[in-house]
């Protein structure tokens, strides 16, 4: 393990935050910036806290970046004081979070003239996976770049995948949060049919959860049915996190809807009933 390269990273929330940790205990020095300075409280003494993204950029071989939204990393990297004013040659920009592989193309377009590098590189997991150091990181760009950054990624990561050229690491984790969403459709679907035979929905849930059908679905299914379509629930917020890559992945197939109709289809349906509502863009 290659513990000399020096790490940024920016995003320390539910599952940034894991991740962060998991740098610095692999010996990593590590440089960290945060929006809101109590996020970045934990980490004094283990890490060095830094006022902008730019002067983190000067400090570090690779950046790694788990914010929330396009708009969020667009900021950190090109906006004022951004990762831009500071990047040099050769260092490597990592974007964990999930969003539209454009933005990463777009944002290598803007920082070659740093001669700094890309990847993109969501994560799938969550919180209690990078804590677990067991996050699935699908990574897309350059080869050889991703071999530089392997090193940093197995801090928290595993499996790591190479999945194929820039923005192809983004289109791995939409797809697979588009066949969990429609897998969620699945789920409800089966139990209003056992229904309708007689079957109590718990009853054939602890089924399903222990017969050769058990999934990630299924169990995340049976945790938020008692919410279905109940706005003071947490399910409207899960709907809304899977809505936006579900939105995100129904613009990108574009002209290839044909091989996505089905999983687009099941998909708005497990939404519309996550929400309440008819209408699936909603909340």
């Amino acid at each position: 393990m290659n513990s000399s390269l020096r790490v940024g990273f920016i995003g320390l929330g539910s599952q940034g935050g894991p991740m962060a940790h998991a740098i610095i205990d692999r010996g990593f020095a590590t440089t960290l910036w945060a929006r809101r300075p109590r996020s970045a409280a934990p980490f004094e003494g283990s890490a060095d806290i830094v006022a902008s993204p730019a002067v983190l950029a000067d400090a570090a071989d690779l950046v790694g970046i788990c914010v929330l939204s396009d708009d969020d990393v667009e900021q950190v990297v090109l906006g004022p004081n951004g990762l831009i004013e500071g990047l040099r040659p050769g260092t490597i920009v990592a974007v964990h979070s999930t969003v539209d592989p454009g933005t990463c193309i777009r944002i290598a377009s803007a920082l070659a003239q740093t001669g700094a590098e890309v990847l993109d590189a969501p994560v799938s997991g969550g919180g209690p996976a990078a804590a677990a150091r067991q996050l699935l990181v699908m990574v897309g760009g350059d080869p050889i770049t991703f071999e530089r950054a392997r090193p940093v990624f197995e801090a928290y990561g595993d499996p790591i995948v190479h999945v194929g050229p820039l923005g192809a690491g983004q289109m791995a984790k939409l797809l697979n949060n588009l066949l969990l969403t429609g897998t969620l459709s699945l789920v409800h679907h089966a139990v209003k049919l056992g229904a309708s035979f007689g079957i109590e929905p718990d009853a054939l849930l602890s089924c399903l959860q222990r017969g050769s059908s058990r999934s990630f679905a299924v169990d995340m299914y049976a945790g938020m049915r008692p919410g279905l379509g109940d706005p003071a629930s947490h399910v409207p917020g899960i709907a809304a996190l899977l809505g936006k890559d579900v939105r995100l992945v129904e613009g990108l197939i574009g002209e290839k809807s044909g091989d996505g109709a089905l999983l687009t289809t099941a998909a708005e349906d497990i939404l519309r009933a996550m929400i309440g509502t008819r209408d699936p863009h909603a909340g």
